[in-house]
């Protein structure tokens, strides 16, 4: 059975900045690894104009982040990939 370490505690106070820092901690990880990794993200939307955010890589980590249409994130543009790298769709 997959663990869970469980990132909510009480009221949500869980930014869309932290939750991409620890994704980026997650993908260094899985980079580094001598062997293959595989990180999933699941977004729900919740009541109260709040969204889970789960990050499966081993164990989950789970986030909820208040949520507005007129957050600068959901609104960001997708980063554009390096020089020498493709994009699939």
């Amino acid at each position: 059975m997959q663990s869970q370490e469980k990132m909510t505690l009480g009221k949500p106070s869980h930014t869309n900045e932290r939750v991409l820092s620890k994704l980026n901690e997650l993908y260094r990880e899985a980079f580094a690894h001598d062997g293959f990794a595989e990180i999933r993200v699941d977004i729900r939307i919740l009541r109260r104009r709040q969204k889970e955010v789960i990050l499966h890589y081993g164990k989950q980590y789970r986030f909820v982040v208040n949520y507005d249409p007129a957050d600068d994130i959901a609104g960001a543009q997708p980063i554009k990939p390096e020089a020498g790298c493709s994009e699939s769709a």
